[in-house]
């Protein structure tokens, strides 16, 4: 069947899987679907991806993934390569530092590349929509869907009309609001944390008043944490919000230059590009697998955003469920005992090392007075070889993949 004309009887589009979402992770389903030669449609509800300045780093475990898709090197010429990440503390002036070039024995990119992440779903979707077994549609909402024996029927909402498609699968990557998770009628266990983040951006040359300041920086102050991320056009800063504290007063001109009077003095000069607000979860759903229907990425888990996992564990997600969706279609594997497969090794993986990991993180950083526990243990971790390297492990998530191979 040409993907390009998949008009069936009756005016319903039929495809072998349909993804929703198309932000970074339904975007690296839906193109390594098409690549394998299995006809994907990908529909978003929004009129393009959206410039999300969010999440940035990408491990490097998903280097080698985006390697193999062969958009690594695009993707290098619009990111930064960050090897050294560093945990510093506002009070004490103590600086912990890790290199990913310790590793370079088992990481083919020994780094962390730092590159928005709308930078990947427009570089992805632009692509699937140039091979001959994907489409992408944007402006198209997910109204709901039926599934029987044979395959799905996703209702959607066209700018024009009402429409249906036709899929033998259903990939759901449409975030933290997900209406294909709401329709599985899954539980989405967890928490969400009270206060909430604000994300600044800004071009202000902010390594003038940092020595030796690292790409990737991870700032622990009992009294206002904060984290320092290098993208190739802005530093951007992530700071837990007071509770209880309207919007317009974190969105502030006052609130700004507070943070960065408290980062380097003289915050009123520093001019920002973007100010992001927004809640942080703890979550995961009870079931990433229903018949022919999948949860991926957000839809599936959420977790803060202090080590960069979130994006990339719903990479990893897609990389192991397209593994197993290409044993289907094209290799005639048992579907079930498969997308089974996938739900018990993503679902332990969220669980055993996202959210553990992610939980830790925080804590980390809300350190008191620079002799907190949690910091001379970590201070014990970079003195260490062996423990150092157990911990860059994980944090750069190559742990987390080798546990879930071992997962059946």
């Amino acid at each position: 069947m040409d993907v390009k004309n998949n008009s069936a009887a009756g005016g319903i589009r039929r495809t072998r899987v349909m993804v929703v979402g198309g932000g970074p992770v339904g975007a690296v389903a839906a193109y390594r679907l098409a690549r394998a030669g299995i006809d994907t449609i990908l529909v978003e509800a929004l009129a393009h991806c959206p410039e999300d300045m969010r999440a940035s780093t990408l491990h490097a475990p998903t280097l080698d993934m985006l390697k193999e898709l062969g958009v690594l090197d695009e993707l290098e010429a619009v990111g930064l390569r960050a090897p050294v990440y560093h945990y510093r503390n506002r009070r004490s002036g103590n600086v912990l530092s890790f290199d990913l070039g310790e590793l370079s024995d088992v990481l083919a990119h020994p780094y962390r590349l730092q590159c928005e992440q709308f930078k990947l779903a427009r570089l992805l979707t632009a692509k699937i929509d140039q091979s001959a077994h994907g489409e992408v549609y944007f402006c198209q909402r997910v109204l709901g869907f039926d599934q029987d024996a044979d395959g799905v029927t996703v209702s959607i909402e066209t700018p024009m009309a009402i429409e249906q498609i036709r899929a033998d699968y259903l990939i759901g990557a449409d975030g933290a609001d997900s209406t294909i998770r709401k329709w599985t009628g899954t539980k989405f266990e967890g928490f969400t944390y009270p206060e909430r983040f604000l994300t600044l951006s800004t071009r202000y040359p902010l390594d003038r008043h940092f020595d030796n300041v690292a790409g990737v920086n991870y700032v622990s102050d009992a009294d206002e944490w904060c984290v320092l991320l290098r993208v190739p056009d802005f530093w951007r800063v992530l700071v837990p919000t007071e509770i209880g504290i309207s919007d317009e007063d974190l969105l502030s001109d006052a609130k700004k230059n507070a943070v960065f009077d408290g980062l380097m003095g003289n915050g009123a000069s520093v001019e920002t590009n973007h100010r992001t607000l927004y809640r942080v979860h703890q979550r995961v759903a009870e079931s990433f697998h229903h018949g022919r229907v999948v949860l991926v990425g957000d839809a599936a888990h959420l977790n803060n955003p202090l080590g960069g996992f979130g994006m990339n564990s719903g990479i990893h997600d897609v990389w192991n469920l397209t593994n197993k969706l290409q044993d289907i279609l094209l290799d005639g594997a048992d579907a079930q005992p498969a997308l089974a497969l996938y739900d018990r090794q993503r679902r332990a993986i969220a669980h055993s090392f996202v959210q553990t990991q992610t939980i830790a993180n925080k804590k980390m950083l809300e350190s008191d007075d620079g002799r907190s526990e949690k910091e001379a243990q970590l201070a014990a971790i970079a003195q260490d070889p062996d423990k150092r390297r157990t911990y860059m492990l994980h944090q750069s998530m190559v742990a987390s993949l080798r546990e879930e191979a071992t997962i059946q």
